[in-house]
Formats: C-alpha cells, sequence, structure tokens
C-alpha cells in the first residue's frame, strides 16, 4: 500500500465548497397566465467586512475608515451607503459598518491596519452571509407579504439600507432601483429564506437563478 504525504492527505481532509442555496431548483415557474413578475438571484457573497467599536469610539472609527484605501467616504446615518472603490460601504448601526467587497478584492488585512484594535474590532462574515437578489414589476408585492416595511419611494430612497427580518430572521434589504433589491441574510438562514420569499412570490411567476459571488 502507497504512503500518503501531508499535502496529499491535506487536500483529501479539506472540505468542499456548499452553496447554502443548494437543493433549490433553477428555472421559471410562471404564472397561470405565464406571466413572470418576479426575478431572483441567489449567490454567496465575494467577501463582507463587519467593522464596529464602542459607542463612545464612533468619531475616531470613521476617521480610521476613511484613511483605508478604497473607501474614502464614510456615510454618517444608519442606513445610508456609500458606493466606494473597494465596494460598497454600509452604516448598519451607530457605530458599526459593513464593507461589501467586489470579486478578487481581499481588505481583511488593510482594513485591521487602519482600524487597529484600540480603535474597533474587524470581523470577515464573508462565509457567513449570503445575498437574494429580487427584482421585477410583483417584487414590491412580494416583499410587501414578508417584511414590515414602507416600500414607497419616498419612503425608502434608492441606494438606502433597512435592517429589517421576517419570522424572527434577521435581513438587511438595500434598494438598488424601484424594482430592484438585494436581501442580505444569514447563510445559516438562507436555504429555507429562500424558499420563503420564492412561495410569496409563486402567484405572480418567479424565476430562480442560482450562481456563486
Amino acid at each position: 500500500m502507497g504512503s500518503v504525504t501531508v499535502s496529499e492527505t491535506a487536500v483529501r481532509a479539506r472540505p468542499a465548497h456548499r452553496s447554502p442555496f443548494e437543493g433549490h431548483k433553477p428555472g421559471e415557474r410562471p404564472a397561470p397566465g405565464g406571466a413572470i413578475g418576479v426575478r431572483l438571484r441567489a449567490e454567496t457573497l465575494a467577501g463582507l467586512l463587519q467593522i464596529h467599536t464602542w459607542t463612545s469610539g464612533a468619531d475616531v472609527l470613521r476617521t480610521a475608515l476613511a484613511g483605508v484605501p478604497g473607501i474614502g467616504t464614510v456615510p454618517l446615518r444608519t442606513g445610508s451607503v456609500a458606493r466606494v472603490a473597494a465596494g460598497l460601504l454600509l452604516c448598519t448601526g451607530p457605530c458599526e459598518y459593513q464593507l461589501l467587497t467586489s470579486p478578487g478584492t481581499d481588505l481583511l488585512a488593510s482594513v485591521r491596519q487602519h482600524v487597529p484594535a484600540d480603535v474597533g474590532a474587524v470581523t470577515d462574515l464573508g462565509h457567513a452571509r449570503c445575498r437574494i437578489r429580487i427584482e421585477g414589476p410583483r417584487c414590491r408585492d412580494t416583499l410587501s407579504k414578508l417584511f414590515a416595511l414602507d416600500l414607497r419611494a419616498s419612503a425608502w430612497p434608492v441606494g438606502e439600507l433597512r435592517l429589517t427580518g421576517h419570522h424572527h430572521v434577521p435581513c438587511a434589504a438595500l434598494r438598488l432601483d424601484l424594482d430592484r433589491f438585494d436581501l442580505l441574510v444569514f447563510s445559516t438562514y438562507a436555504f429555507d429564506q429562500l424558499g420563503t420569499v420564492l412561495d410569496a412570490a409563486q402567484e405572480y411567476g418567479v424565476a430562480l437563478e442560482l450562481s456563486s459571488a
């Protein structure tokens, strides 16, 4: 019997990546009249960093974040979003931010260099969050079944974030356009959350695409 090297053992032991959405069947499920009123795209994220501090350190944290290459602009109000070179910087609380990075971008070391432990904490959550993009002429009707949110453009402008949830499971919802939203969900609950959105959209006709970031 041949020997197995340490490197071969490591490769064999390495767990394969598995999408939390695996098991859902992509494709179209038209309404009785043939319409597709909602289109969904479910995917894992390229990267997501959470940066937070204590209340008294909020101003220092913002200054530190502004100095990170690729950021520069830091939103001040919970729910506000800045589109920066590094991706999207979401203000998810009075002293908390999430940086949704672009594919192929690894900013963890850079952000930690500018935000040391005495300023705040930087946590890589890329493995722990997924995205469900929902769009189409009936997407707001679908969302209104699940989230206690005012979906009027005057109350929720394009480009802003809302912290919400359904069935006691939290979710961050980003409005990309009048009828286009991103739902950032916990990987642990992503499968069931997608299933709930599919069920809510079924009467309008729904199409599902599964992808990786």
